[in-house]
């Protein structure tokens, strides 16, 4: 007996269709969720440094450049006006203190000497006029009260026989009155002539010490122009080497013009000329190092200039320990300075990238070495070797850090051998 066969409603053939489509569906819908559409950028890895955050000492410094000079250097200026009269040394020539260099001649000066001479050859002669006066006057009141003594002693006799006499009344009242009236008179004119001696000898010694005071205040004035009469000379202040002389003879010089100078060449310091960024954190005591002939030395700073010009200002360091052998004035030293103490932190090889992003990120290889990602990073103080690292890197990673310039605004670089 025959059976009837249903047709299967599902049959294999249309499963396996069926599963295909939907495998497919979900694949494609699966790539447009999840699939990966970043813009990515294929990169040699021989062409590219990739360096390695690491965890160490961290001192920052900045590079700086000075000028070698001369531990001293004395500027000659000067210190009166005058034509040059004649020049004994060279610009370039080791001098001794006390060598002689040039010399001014000032005619208003040696005028001026004269006149000064006369005022107190003057001033003398009235000083000893006044003493010459004063001693006469003395001689004549010792002639006066030697004569009124002579008269009061003869008087005073006199009166003594005509009071005994007008006792007797030998004598008339009025004769002894006025016997009695010239005694008294002689003994009031001597007190008078005292009084008057006294006072014109006080007025005499005032006198006198003010002519004192004036002649010597003359005498002082004249031997100051005297001792600028010196300075028309103009004489080397140590020993060193005469590095300039800018007048020529005949050639007029204004007080105060600078004339030349010389260099103490038994020592050597570093003038260094530093951005105005860093004038608050530069201070005296503060070190720095750079190399010279394969050696490097140290230097520390003794004196900072705190006047800013055209957006610099400078220091003077001087070299700890000998200084270079060889080095001369005038050399251009690259000093690294020092602007803070040894400290431990995150650090990341200086390079190309940071012209490019700034420090604010980087490209991150992942453990695979082979793909390199876009990452926000913050970086913080530098030196010439490295990045502070802030936030962003731990250590351990590594990061793409030569130049970024060619790799446009990619977020992801496959790196290949």
């Amino acid at each position: 007996m025959d059976r009837i066969i249903q047709k299967k409603k599902w049959p294999l053939k249309r499963i396996v269709i069926v599963a295909c489509s939907t495998g497919f569906v979900l694949l494609i819908l699966g790539n447009i969720l999840f699939g990966d559409y970043s813009a990515k950028l294929n990169v040699k890895k021989e062409r590219i440094t990739i360096s390695t955050v690491t965890r160490g000492p961290f001192q920052e410094f900045i590079p700086v450049t000075g000028t070698v000079i001369p531990i001293k250097t004395v500027y000659l200026d000067a210190m009166e006006h005058g034509r040059v009269e004649s020049v004994f040394l060279e610009a370039g020539t080791d001098v001794k203190a006390g060598d002689k260099i040039l010399k001014l001649e000032n005619t208003d000066l040696l005028l001026n000497i004269l006149y000064r001479e006369a005022d107190l050859a003057e001033q003398s002669n009235n000083l000893r006029s006044t003493r010459l006066l004063m001693e006469q006057n003395r001689l004549s009141l010792q002639s006066q009260l030697t004569e009124l003594n002579f008269q009061i002693k003869k008087q005073k006799r006199i009166y003594e026989q005509a009071k005994i006499l007008i006792e007797k009344q030998l004598i008339s009242r009025q004769e002894y009155e006025e016997i009695r009236d010239e005694y008294e008179y002689l003994l009031k004119k001597r007190g008078l002539t005292l009084e008057t001696h006294e006072k014109d000898s006080l007025f005499r010694q005032i006198q006198i010490h003010n002519l004192e005071r004036s002649l010597e205040r003359m005498q002082g004035s004249l031997e100051l122009v005297k001792k600028n009469m010196e300075h028309l000379t103009i004489q080397a202040p140590i020993s060193g080497q005469l590095t300039s002389l800018i007048p020529e003879v005949g050639e007029s010089i204004a007080r105060g013009e600078r004339i030349g100078q010389i260099d103490q060449l038994d020592g050597f310091k570093v003038r260094v000329a530093i951005d105005e960024h860093y004038i608050a954190r530069i201070n005296s005591e503060q070190y720095g190092e750079f190399d010279f002939s394969g050696e490097t030395f140290q230097l520390i700073i003794k004196k900072v200039f705190p006047e800013v010009l055209e957006g610099r200002f400078e220091v003077d360091m001087e070299f700890i320990g000998d200084e270079p052998e060889g080095i001369r004035r005038g050399q251009t030293c690259h000093i690294r300075l020092e602007l803070g103490d040894l400290e431990e932190a995150l650090l990341l090889s200086r390079g190309g990238f940071y012209q490019k992003t700034g420090g604010q990120w980087a490209y991150v290889v992942d453990e695979s070495g082979n793909l390199a990602k876009k990452r926000p990073i913050r970086l913080g103080r530098q030196n010439p070797q490295v990045f502070e690292v802030l936030e962003g890197l731990r250590s351990g990673d590594k990061v793409i850090t030569s130049s970024y310039d060619s790799y446009g605004d990619v977020d992801k670089l496959v790196l290949k051998e």
